[in-house]
């Protein structure tokens, strides 16, 4: 029974293939947690030593993340389930900030979340898709998932990266049920809103998260993530049919007939040139904009191909997955 935030006992999930060097940060920081009511659940492929009070390993064999976070249903203690990915840490006072929520367990909030954002400790690439992610021009109206935004709001879709929910609406939903990764968040926070349930985006519940060292393996990701989210426009409409998710596929279609349309004529070919360069001209706003804030100038002006090309990923991976009769697991 839930009581008050002195004595509710958070579980903290972690799915993971192996063990890996970021798993070993992550579980270090949580051991450091100024918040002492705690278990942490690390669900890899295989079995490891980790000698730990607070720590137990549970092998689940070669199964999905989303179904190694159903099982903390069977193992956790807690009365919350906080969801954390293996190559992400909290910030000391996560589940502090986070406790204040579930407080009185008879009020609509039945999960939290907050910014996942990149350690300053990250490589190059790894800060040069930080970047990415934190311009507006590239993640629209949900940049506040990437850095914090000084305001306190409800979501109805966010990633499970930094996902913190009561334990009971987590069953009541059936957990995340899904085979997809990524996107299986989409479906569980759609299960909570039609639950009458809310989620509430708060800064300070705040986790670091290491992004893709290689700029190839940040374009494969948003085009994986992309082509989830396109299937999801018709399976989970509720919270994936947004104008902001078809734009990139938008601006991939008019590259491909705009370029073979404008030699018709120099009406549309002019056209065609003044959108272009209005994009450009954004872009080089955006760089100017996250210049002031990074003060890193090569990384600022690899930005504009760089979100160019995350803007194609994304268009093409969308298109791909809103024609698909069936997404692969």
């Amino acid at each position: 029974m839930i009581n008050n935030s002195k004595n509710l006992l958070f579980s903290i999930i972690i799915p993971v293939k192996n063990k890996n060097d970021y798993l070993i940060e992550s579980i270090e920081n949580c051991l450091s947690l100024s918040y002492p009511y705690y278990e942490i659940l690390i669900f890899p492929d295989n079995s490891f030593d980790y000698s730990h009070p607070k720590v137990k390993v549970i092998p689940t064999g070669t199964i999905g993340p989303a179904e190694k976070r159903d099982m903390a249903i069977k193992y956790a203690s807690g009365d919350i389930l906080a969801f954390l990915d293996d190559d992400a840490y909290p910030e000391k006072h996560w589940l502090g900030h986070a406790s204040k929520y579930f407080n009185d367990e008879d009020n609509d909030i039945a999960a939290v979340c907050g910014p996942a954002v990149t350690p300053e400790s990250d490589g190059f690439i790894q800060q040069l898709s930080s970047e990415i992610y934190s311009s507006f021009i590239a993640s629209g109206n949900v940049v506040f998932r990437y850095k914090p935004i000084n305001k306190v709001f409800e979501v109805d879709d966010f990633p499970s990266v930094n996902f913190i929910i009561r334990k009971d609406c987590f069953k009541k939903v059936g957990g995340f049920g899904s085979p997809f990764w990524p996107g299986e968040d989409t479906k569980l926070c759609m299960e909570i809103v039609v639950l009458g349930k809310k989620i509430i985006y708060d800064p300070k519940i705040l986790v670091y998260h290491h992004r893709r060292g290689e700029f190839k393996k940040h374009l494969f990701q948003i085009f994986n993530y992309s082509v989830h989210r396109g299937y999801f426009v018709k399976k989970y409409q509720k919270n994936s049919a947004r104008l902001l998710y078809f734009l990139p596929s938008v601006f991939v279609l008019f590259l491909l007939f705009g370029a073979g349309l404008s030699f018709l004529h120099i009406s549309i070919f002019y056209s065609f040139v003044s959108i272009i360069a209005l994009y450009l001209i954004l872009l080089i706003i955006n760089s100017i904009i996250r210049f002031k804030d990074n003060k890193n100038l090569f990384i600022s002006l690899l930005l504009m191909p760089s979100i160019f090309l995350t803007h194609i990923f994304y268009g093409a991976g969308f298109l791909k997955g809103l024609f698909a009769r069936e997404l692969v697991k």
